[in-house]
């Protein structure tokens, strides 16, 4: 081997031992320092307690614990960040519902009490979007869910309520506004929330142009009223375009159950108030209290015992009673021959027995299960209602324009008469019930009707009967170019004024039909009685 071969691997070995030497001495400077470290805690660990011995030996009789002080240097843990779309909610709140309320204490108590429903619906659906934003979607038939928008449903009933309960009120029309729009909020049900909120905006929007016909020059704050009022929707309908295009956004990435993020709202709405319980161990500020325990389940020896009494009342005893063999037939009466029906033909006689083809009668629903609504008469948009009347002694009328169509439906010894040019008529399941009509565009529809009654002074086009019977039908000189078109109806007279002088004459419609066929076709014929 060469002498440069030889200085070569002396080399490699010298820098590998200093290597190995370097490593050595890194660990023992890191022990050392442990160990400086580890005798300094311990030092300090006597010191304290030292003191703490003197202070009780000066107060032997102090018996509150002192606080350590390292708990209150602990920092508190940062309150939890609302999203975007509550925090634009709840300003939505307080920008227009609730200078809306303000407004409405000076126009008239009432309406500032149905705003007041108004902002209690917003408030609650503020708190059901907060758990959106925590939730994953649920099942919109669980009861968690369901019990979520009771509030909601609460507020609305109550501006629907309130309405009803104020129909001669003077501002009747702005309780109609609210109504017609509230329900606006049932837009997190809906795939397609901004046209729905547009629909009920133009509901809205019907009584609001009353508001500004009736209000505008008696009251300036109507105009004002209802700039905010209809403010609302077009705000809403940005704010669900901007956050929720399709309904609700649920947290479905990072979301916990529905249940629970209910739970966590109503605590997080709650945590402000004191609480009279003290805990040792330290809490944050922003931890919401735990739900309550489920109800105790019931004892096992009453479970079993319920389930043991079932089983016996239930299959087990009717297996017991087959299993008795020949013992089954004890309890059964002997029949005697002079008693069996198939051999004695004076006891086939005697006996009734209903045929088995032919179905018994359906019971009637008694009359006290019956619902009835409140008596009406009221136009909605361009459509008068008249329901509920019963017994009517003075004539129902109305005047009506071009544009506006009646409707007449579960009546009963009414009397109606429609003054002026009307659209359409339409009545519906209506018993003596005599209407005079003076003049329609497009004619009149009679439905489920029985023992009517109809007049026209003027002229109209058609006239619709369907399942309907005893009707007498009189029209004028000008109406009779008007068409009957009749189904499922009998017992039908038409009256029409024949000659100079007038007088009516009845026809009667017929009810018999003939059909036959010829050349592969239905021919329809009405059968004539002869003589």
């Amino acid at each position: 081997m060469s002498d440069s071969n030889t200085f070569a691997i002396q080399g490699f070995n010298l820098s590998k031992l200093l290597k190995r030497l370097e490593d050595a001495t890194a660990r023992l400077e890191d022990v050392t320092l442990y160990q400086e470290g580890y005798i300094q805690t311990k030092l300090n660990a006597l010191s304290s307690e030292g003191k703490s011995s003197k202070a009780e030996q000066k107060k032997p009789d102090d018996v509150a614990v002192e606080t350590p002080k390292a708990l209150p240097e602990k920092a508190e843990e940062p309150a939890e960040v609302e999203p975007a779309s509550v925090k634009d909610f709840k300003s939505l709140i307080d920008s227009r519902i609730e200078p809306l309320h303000q407004l409405s204490e000076k126009i008239d108590p009432v309406v500032a009490q149905s705003i007041k429903y108004l902002q209690g619906a917003f408030e609650a659906q503020l708190s059901f979007l907060r758990a959106v934003s925590l939730s994953k979607k649920p099942d919109f038939s669980s009861d968690s869910f369901i019990k979520a928008l009771q509030p909601l449903n609460e507020q609305i009933m109550a501006i629907g309520e309130l309405k009803d309960e104020n129909r001669q009120n003077k501002y009747f029309a702005y309780l109609n506004s609210v109504a017609e729009g509230a329900p606006l909020l049932s837009w997190i049900g809906v795939e397609t929330p901004m046209s729905l909120i547009g629909d009920f905006k133009d509901a809205a929007q019907f009584w609001t142009n009353r508001i500004l016909k009736d209000f505008k020059e008696s009251d300036p704050n109507s105009v004002e009223w209802v700039k905010g009022f209809l403010a609302i929707f077009d705000e809403l309908k940005g704010y669900v375009k901007e956050h929720h295009t399709t309904g609700p956004s649920w947290n479905n990435a990072n979301g916990v159950e529905f249940a629970e993020a209910v739970a966590k709202v109503e605590g997080r709405s709650s945590s402000s108030a004191p609480s009279s319980s003290v805990s040792n161990a330290p809490q944050s500020s922003g931890a919401a209290p735990p739900p309550p325990p489920p109800p105790p389940a019931p004892p096992s020896s009453v479970f079993e015992a319920q389930v043991d009494t079932s089983e016996k009342s239930g299959i087990s005893a009717v297996f017991d009673e087959l299993n008795q063999g020949e013992n089954i037939t004890k309890s059964l009466k002997k029949v005697d021959k002079s008693q069996q029906t198939h051999k004695n033909p004076a006891l086939r006689a005697s006996s009734v027995t209903p045929s088995a083809r032919t179905p018994p009668p359906k019971p009637k629903k008694p009359t006290t299960l019956k619902t009835k609504k409140p008596a009406r008469k009221e136009l909605v948009g361009n459509k008068w209602f008249i329901e509920g009347y019963e017994n009517e002694e003075t004539p129902i009328t109305i005047e009506v324009n071009r544009d506006e169509s009646v409707y007449i439906g579960n009546c009963s010894n009414v009397f109606v008469k429609i003054e002026g040019k009307v659209n359409a008529v339409s009545v519906s399941e209506t018993e003596r019930c005599n209407v005079v009509l003076e003049s329609s565009v497009s004619g009149m529809d009679i439905i489920k009707s029985v023992k009517f009654a109809v007049q026209v002074e003027q002229s109209l086009p058609q006239i619709s009967i369907d399942k309907s019977d005893d009707g007498i039908i009189y029209l004028s000189k000008e109406s009779l170019n008007a068409e009957i078109f009749t189904s499922c109806t009998t017992s039908v007279n038409v009256n029409l004024p024949i000659g100079e002088e007038g007088d009516f004459v009845e026809f009667p419609v017929p009810e018999q039909l003939k059909h036959s066929f010829a050349d592969g076709k239905l021919k329809t014929t009405v059968y004539e009685h002869a003589g």
